[in-house]
């Protein structure tokens, strides 16, 4: 499919794919209920829909510093953690994926995959002190809300972890809406128990062992194919019998759709791969410090002309708006893929009615600020770039203005139908958010904002879900928020 945006459910920008169907895809679509005509032997069908998928929340217990007690924080299109060194924010963007991994990968997830490295189960459950023994599982849950067209749905994903073989496994997986239920359970021998509900209606299922390997998961769409029956009793006391899978269908419905149309989040890295004078390329495989990103563009620049020219106009808007270069290009040293290339930028200078072009310069010579951004933002301008982003501190080694742009460039990625959650230590990218929604620059609302405060105490951190209004003011924070930054003013004042 061609993806494209197109206006979106309620104020905000969607994706919307518009292209031919196999009759395979067409088939899974008219499946999950989003198109209605029957495909035959040899027919396609044209189709255009609109699909958002966006996690609204996330809860947890017993998961590194962040308690026995639960807690849940609000996500939004645009989520921004903040507060101290060591206070869980990068464990946070971990559990983020490593959930998505259980939930729409069916795998044993690794909270050790780079950019994080969390350790074994020891170090990833809590434990308050050294004289307390760590809890025996950890426990996680997400809820997200899909549409289809003007169809909305909102869907719970919940996984307890326990230990096997000295790393987190999940025992226990349960996807939730309001009419049914449905868990897989692993017990210790490795056995795994399927759970349906509908209603008041039960049912408790044996499932063969057919994982592919020991890193995956029984498969929540393989239910589909196994023959089932709900016992229970209708309101007159008579035995209800449902012999088939349509009552459950809908559950693991948002399921089988996020997990064909959808992408694996994105997670970068707090540190970029350095600059090169002179490249080789390399096999583009995308990764959490962007090693892979000059590459992508050169191949661009060699075989796919129109994109490389959209790619390069992205960047170009970037560069002139934080004022880090005003031209970006590939130089090609030779005519075949394996060839060597650079990457160069040049700025102009002068006033704007009278702007001057200056030399072209290698990346290596300009700063590191430009290398440390590209990879950043060439991943938020891929095409087929990933709908869910998780980024550590990406205003390293960027002076203010470029860590201003960077906020208003999230915010225009959010708004066109791209979820991002980054930790920051930026108050300039903070403030650049805050003022864009309050100017309605890109169109993003004051909910489509979501501020996670990380709040350290005695012996786990809290963390304050904070939100804004419509003039860009920050909502009931809580008194230790931005705390420090009030003193050093009063400080530099005399009072």
């Amino acid at each position: 499919f061609r993806r494209r945006a197109t206006a979106g459910m309620e104020g905000r920008w969607a994706r919307s794919w518009t292209g031919i169907a196999s009759r395979r895809n067409a088939a899974f679509l008219r499946d999950t209920g989003i198109i209605g005509r029957r495909v035959g032997e040899s027919q396609t069908v044209f189709i255009r829909w609109c699909y958002t998928w966006d996690m609204d929340s996330i809860t947890l217990q017993n998961y590194r510093c962040f308690g026995s007690d639960e807690q849940t924080a609000r996500l939004a299109p645009l989520t921004l953690l903040v507060g101290p060194n060591s206070t869980g924010k990068t464990s946070f963007l971990a559990l983020i994926r490593a959930l998505w991994d259980v939930a729409f990968r069916e795998v044993v997830p690794n909270f050790r995959e780079e950019p994080f490295d969390l350790g074994s189960f020891e170090e990833i459950v809590y434990r308050p002190s050294r004289q307390n023994t760590e809890a025996l599982t950890f426990g996680a849950r997400f809820e997200w809300g899909s549409h289809f067209g003007d169809n909305s749905a909102s869907t719970i994903f919940h996984a307890t972890l326990k230990q096997m073989n000295g790393f987190p496994y999940p025992v226990l997986r349960r996807i939730l809406t309001n009419q049914a239920e449905v868990a897989i359970e692993t017990s210790d021998d490795g056995a795994d128990v399927a759970y349906f509900r509908v209603g008041s209606n039960q049912h408790r299922h044996d499932l063969p062992m057919e994982r592919k390997d020991q890193k995956s998961l029984f498969e929540f769409r393989s239910f589909v194919d196994i023959p089932f029956r709900f016992w229970g009793n209708d309101e007159s006391g008579e035995e209800l019998i449902v012999t088939d899978s349509s009552e459950f269908e809908p559950v693991i419905r948002p399921l089988l759709v996020e997990r064909r149309m959808s992408s694996r989040p994105f997670a970068g890295a707090p540190t970029r791969s350095r600059p090169l004078r002179t490249y080789d390329p390399i096999l583009q495989m995308r990764d959490s410090e962007g090693r892979s990103t000059p590459s992508y563009m050169a191949n661009l620049a060699r075989h796919s002309i129109a994109d490389w020219r959209s790619l390069k106009l992205q960047l170009e808007d970037y560069g002139r708006a934080s004022e880090l270069f005003d031209e970006i290009d590939v130089r090609l040293l030779g005519k075949s893929d394996g060839d060597p290339f650079q990457i160069q930028v040049r700025k102009h200078s002068g006033p704007k009615s009278r702007r001057r072009k200056g030399p072209w310069r290698n990346l290596i010579d300009v700063g590191y600020g430009v290398s440390q951004a590209l990879p950043v933002l060439g991943e938020l301008f891929r095409s087929d770039g990933s709908t869910m982003f998780l980024l550590q501190q990406p205003e390293v080694h960027l002076h203010p203005q470029a860590q201003a742009a960077l906020g208003s460039l999230f915010c225009s990625v959010a708004a066109r139908g791209r979820q991002l959650v980054l930790e920051t230590h930026s108050d300039y990218i903070i403030d650049r958010v805050r003022m864009d929604v309050r100017d309605q620059t890109t169109g993003l609302k004051p909910e489509d904002v979501s501020i996670l405060y990380f709040e350290p105490g005695d012996l786990s951190v809290k963390i304050h879900s904070i939100q804004l209004d419509e003039m860009g003011n920050v909502l009931d924070a809580p008194p230790g928020y931005r705390q420090f930054f009030t003193d050093e003013m009063m400080r530099s004042i005399g009072l």
